[in-house]
């Protein structure tokens, strides 16, 4: 009884770990374990140094009075001053006779209406018979001759085609006299906002 009390206990050995799959190869110390990230997850891989990042700054808060202030400058119209110095007299003549010829399609259809209109109102009639009682029945003028449909619209389409000529011609002219105008003054000076 006494021989096993003072008997000394046995000796503990320690047991060396198993070497992990990733573990470089030969023989020495297992190496410790990599630092654990802020996330929980252990950098591995043949690139990670095993170094403990460095945690994230906190969002700094957002206060109401910097949203409004952006919102200002976000949707705060800007302002562009601009020099208009030169004119090309080429697109000019080419957007002038095609406002010209709608133009003078307009004035041969407006003359054509408003002479029906007013034939059917009468009024030609009521003219002529005025005319004649202050002239007296035997003169020879007679305004329903002059009023015919035809002539009308022949007059407007006349006088489309004069608009046409003159619009353009007028329009290409204007262009080339701003730019010699404007090479002398500097042109005409615009103040652009995008609201």
């Amino acid at each position: 009884m006494t021989e096993k009390q003072d008997a000394a206990p046995p000796a503990i050995t320690p047991k060396t770990p198993a070497p992990r799959p990733d573990a470089p190869a030969g023989p020495g110390p297992v190496p410790a374990p990599a630092a654990i990230s802020a996330t929980g997850a252990t950098p591995t891989g043949p690139g990670s140094t095993g170094a403990v990042p460095a945690p994230a700054s906190a969002p700094r808060p957002v206060d109401e009075h910097d949203n409004e202030h952006l919102d200002e400058e976000d949707y705060a119209p800007r302002k562009v001053r601009l020099t208009l110095s030169r004119i090309d007299p080429w697109s000019v003549m080419k957007m002038s006779f095609l406002l010209s010829i709608a133009i003078g399609i307009m004035i041969v259809v407006a003359a054509f209406v408003f002479w029906y209109a007013l034939n059917d109102l009468g009024v030609f009639t009521s003219i002529d018979e005025t005319i004649r009682k202050i002239v007296g029945t035997e003169s020879e003028l007679d305004i329903l001759q002059y009023v015919e449909r035809d002539r009308v619209v022949s007059l407007a389409m006349i006088i489309a085609v004069v608009d046409v000529v003159l619009m353009t011609a007028l329009s290409t002219i204007g262009a080339f006299l701003y730019n010699v105008v404007a090479a002398l003054v500097g042109g005409v000076h615009m103040t652009l906002t995008d609201d």
